[in-house]
């Protein structure tokens, strides 16, 4: 085969994958249907070209077609990590984690429901043997979302519910997989059946490995990446190695999940990598990335389209009604899951609510797509499955493809229409009409400066301004004037334009380099989150989703837990870290937010809408600073250097905004420019990592602040820190020894409250506890119940070191002798202390 031949094919494939998107939005098909198409007539018009005696001059183009070098291989060693690694890298899997059940439920029950349900409709309706038949409803039963996820988008779909519907389809595909490969042994001749309880006991190594080859993969790639801390285009290079070493790794060397391995490395990358590169390199790799996954999509749908009609070319027509049997039961597998399980999940609190109709759109939308037919690939070139077997595989598999494309696809976004989910509900189109406004009133501040900076005529201006200055009111008005919304529901729009500025926010302290893409990504799924509880909950959703912004997650448990019993502190001082970064940022936002109900929302909703989210940003506010309080208190100084940090950066980033007006100006050359910036981008290099944060380090400054250290001499306190033990306990938390017997407790920071015979006694920073269990005969048979009121470091000193610093420290031992001397009432002696009787 000519090399031009090759080169002419390729290139014009790329020509038609650029016109297959507009062509779908101009048709409103699946881009994915558009892209069959194209592959299902080039290889008919390959077939016809090189049969008919019309013409020889295209016969070497069609034999190029049709002699392509491909096999099933290629498909799912190159194409398929492509796709699966650019879809994870852009999932939060914070975000999968709260919806992991639903979706792992989904995409392994949907994957053996259909292959069971195909599998046993075809062995009653066909001769075929049941392994056959299982491995057809193997084949067939991995999904491609893209057609109902790009149409949920389209209007305005709940994020969780697009967010169930992606994980579930990259799951999918290795359930899929990995049954496909149990049947296929079943059915290849001269060699020995696997055994089921071998399968199903290999299965756990098969997720398990996958995974684990994944993060290795990735933690490796993320540290060679951080080398190249200046060379973009070299980390975008270790980059693609990732995923298909990852892939090859679990599959050849481990007997792995390949498609496990490189979810895995995708969703740890989209972890890891946002914090070791720059928010450039990030931005840069996630744009490449998409590109990649773009060409791929479209090259194995174009390729593998290209074979139906060698997959087809022995069809019968009984094949038609084992075809009819293959859909049927697909689409009722696909009903039973929609229809009784997913109801069944919500009513367990396991998923979400989903309304029919979305039910309906997502069983109308499941379409299969390449993978489908490159497994049907495989089965064909086999030589060790009888040709019967794999006659009927190519046929019923790429006869379902065909139904659920040119049928299904084609019909798609009429059913989404008939279901009334392309029509704006009174809340969206009121809520399209505030948009609409406040827009407007952005344009009329623009187009303003625009006309005095052009000094364009005056009549002209005048005249323009006062057309424009109609629409304006006219979209106020339509805004203010909204039939069938009430007060409550003006609120909700308030609050969802609140969100989505402080989504914008976030992405401007991005771009302006001010904090991290970790940092931002919290931020914006913060604020999706806070659109999304408003949607569904009003006003008690947007205050409950504030809350639990602040609120310490199961990482952050997971982190204390290292931290107290296994003195692993390395990922609880991340994520403090991240916190503090988190919260400083989140107050610059929470700033500009009152700034923007003035300048936007009173006027469109009111002064009384307008005082009301003031409202409720001031109490946001409030409850953040006594956070970030909390944090100072617990890590002195470290706030300091963060803030610090954000000066310097916001420095860097106003200079580089004046050396820029200056050439533009003309005061200097493109060569000035160039070195200026030069200078910028390495002083810039060294603000990008974030000053550490080490909780062990902080202990010293902590013992440093408590009074019942200062008189201590230094060596003495070396050896006190040594000693003590810091204790992070969360807002409610208890300590794990109650408080009481073999130890003594100084609260650095933070707040706790006492139980003990009855009475109440409630602690703040500086005081100390548990000394008299030690120290009093008969206290430890009454053990305290001690439990955190607020985040709280406490630091824990052991009984016999205990005792070695009351001789040590003259100060300590008055404290504990005024207490034990009946002073003050109750089981703790520290002045400050206030008594309260139990309820």
């Amino acid at each position: 085969m000519d090399t031009w031949v090759v080169i002419s094919f390729i290139a014009v494939l790329f020509f038609l994958i650029g016109t297959a998107e507009p062509l779908a939005a101009r048709l409103r098909l699946p881009y994915s249907a558009i892209i069959a198409m194209i592959g299902i007539v080039l290889g008919l018009g390959a077939s016809f070209f090189l049969r008919t005696e019309l013409t020889d001059a295209l016969n070497p183009v069609a034999e190029a077609i049709l002699g392509l070098p491909i096999q099933a291989e290629i498909f799912i060693y190159v194409f398929l990590p492509t796709l699966l690694f650019q879809a994870t890298i852009g999932m939060d899997l914070r975000e999968m984690v709260g919806d992991g059940v639903p979706i792992i439920v989904l995409a392994v029950i949907a994957v053996v429901a259909a292959t069971g349900l195909v599998g046993y409709s075809l062995h009653w309706a066909s001769s075929l043997p049941l392994t056959a038949c299982l491995l057809v409803g193997s084949i067939v039963s991995t999904t491609d979302p893209s057609a109902v996820v790009s149409i949920f988008r389209s209007i305005a779909a709940p994020q969780r519910l697009t967010r169930i519907v992606e994980g579930e389809s990259l799951l999918n595909d290795a359930a899929a997989i990995a049954l496909f490969g149990l049947f296929l042994g079943f059915v290849m001749v001269g060699v020995p059946d696997p055994s089921m309880q071998e399968a199903l006991a290999g299965f756990p190594m098969l997720i398990l490995g996958g995974a684990l080859t994944g993060w290795l993969a990735t933690r490796a790639a993320v540290w060679v990446m951080s080398l190249f801390a200046d060379f973009i285009l070299a980390q975008l290079s270790v980059s693609v190695a990732l995923p298909y070493l990852a892939y090859v790794i679990a599959e050849q060397v481990l007997g792995a999940s390949g498609v496990i391995a490189v979810v895995a490395a995708g969703l740890s990358l989209h972890l890891a990598a946002p914090g070791r590169l720059t928010p450039q390199a990030w931005t840069k790799l996630c744009e490449s990335w998409d590109l990649l996954a773009h060409w791929a999509g479209a090259m194995i749908f174009v390729l593998a389209a290209l074979f139906i009609p060698r997959l087809l070319q022995e069809i019968r027509l009984t094949d038609f009604v084992l075809i009819l049997v293959v859909i049927a039961a697909a689409i009722a597998a696909r009903a039973l899951i929609l229809f009784v399980m997913m109801p069944a999940l919500s009513g367990l609190r396991l998923s979400p609510a989903i309304d029919r109709s979305y039910r309906a759109a997502i069983l109308w939308g499941g379409l299969r797509g390449a993978l489908t037919l490159a497994l049907a690939l495989a089965v064909t070139e086999n030589a060790l499955i009888p040709h019967e077997t794999k006659r009927l595989v190519g046929i019923l598999a790429t006869g379902f493809v065909l139904f659920t494309l040119l049928v299904q696809g084609t019909t798609l976004r009429w059913v989404v229409s008939r279901l009334g989910l392309d029509r704006l509900s009174a809340f969206d189109a009121a809520l399209s009409q505030q948009a609409v406004a406040v827009a407007l009133q952005t344009v009329r501040e623009e187009v303003a400066g625009v006309t005095q900076s052009y000094r364009l005529n005056h009549e002209t201006v005048r005249d323009e301004a006062k057309q424009f200055g109609t629409w304006l009111d006219e979209a106020v008005r339509a805004a203010e004037e909204t039939t069938g919304i009430l007060d409550k529901d003006r609120v909700k729009l308030g609050l969802i334009s609140l969100a989505a500025a402080e989504r914008e926010a976030a992405l401007r302290q991005l771009r302006e380099r001010l904090i991290s893409a970790r940092v931002t990504e919290q931020l914006i799924t913060g604020a999706d989150r806070l659109i999304e509880a408003v949607r569904t909950q009003g006003r008690s959703g947007y205050r409950r989703r504030a809350r639990g912004m602040l609120a310490y997650g199961r990482g952050f448990r997971l982190a204390l837990a290292l931290h107290n019993r296994l003195r692993v502190p390395v990922l609880l001082g991340r994520l403090t870290a991240d916190r503090f970064e988190y919260m400083l940022a989140q107050r610059v936002i929470l700033g500009d937010l009152d700034a923007f109900v003035d300048s936007r929302i009173r006027r469109i909703h009111g002064k009384r809408v307008a005082q009301l989210l003031h409202g409720m940003l001031a109490r946001r506010s409030e409850a953040l600073e006594a956070a970030l309080e909390g944090l100072r208190l617990q890590y002195p100084g470290y706030a300091e250097e963060l803030e610090r940090l954000f000066i310097r950066r916001a420095a860097l980033r106003f200079e580089e905004r004046e050396y820029r007006t200056l050439h533009e100006d003309g005061l200097i050359g493109t060569e000035v420019l160039t070195a200026l910036l030069q200078d910028l981008l390495a002083r810039r290099a060294q603000l990008d990592s974030r000053p550490r944060l080490d909780v062990a380090v902080q202990r010293a400054e902590l013992i440093r602040r408590l009074p019942f250290f200062e008189a201590l001499d230094r060596r003495s306190r070396r050896q006190l820190q040594r000693s003590l033990k810091t204790v992070h306990v969360n807002a409610g938390g208890q300590l794990p020894d109650q408080g009481g017997g073999g130890s003594v407790y100084f609260i650095a920071s933070g707040a706790l409250e006492l139980r003990r015979a009855g009475r109440v006694t409630r602690l703040g920073r500086g005081d100390m506890f548990g000394h008299a269990a030690l120290l009093t005969p008969g206290a430890r048979l009454a053990q305290a119940q001690a439990r955190a009121i607020a985040p709280s470091v406490l630091l824990e000193l052991r009984e016999t070191e205990f005792r070695k610093l009351l001789d040590r420290s003259e100060a300590l031992r008055e404290a504990v002798q005024a207490s034990l001397s009946g002073q003050r009432p109750g089981p703790v002696f520290l002045p400050g202390a206030v008594q309260n009787p139990a309820d």
